[in-house]
């Protein structure tokens, strides 16, 4: 038996270019409409994938990326969180 794994891909909702899902960091929703950087994967929630780094955030927020996946606004709070957040994972 061959093993080919299959690799789940993700489109960047900012450079909207497709990579594995494993180096994409998920944003969700959760029931309670809270957005959150799920670093697993595997929180409950509707996900969104952006690339790890700013460039790609700026791009999703210019091009209202979350907003479209999400099927709503997003509160400029929610952006500020994930820079800071991306910021951390970014140097760590």
């Amino acid at each position: 038996m061959g093993g080919n794994k299959k690799i789940p891909m993700r489109k960047c909702v900012g450079c909207q270019e497709m990579k594995s899902k494993k180096e994409m960091i998920r944003v969700i929703k959760t029931p309670e409409n809270d957005f959150l950087l799920d670093a697993t994967g595997k929180k409950n929630g509707r996900g969104a994938y952006v690339c790890p780094n700013g460039e790609c955030l700026r791009l999703a927020r210019k091009n209202k990326g979350l907003e479209r996946s999400f099927k709503q606004a997003i509160p400029e709070e929610v952006y500020e969180a994930l820079e800071k957040e991306m910021g951390i994972l970014e140097t760590g």
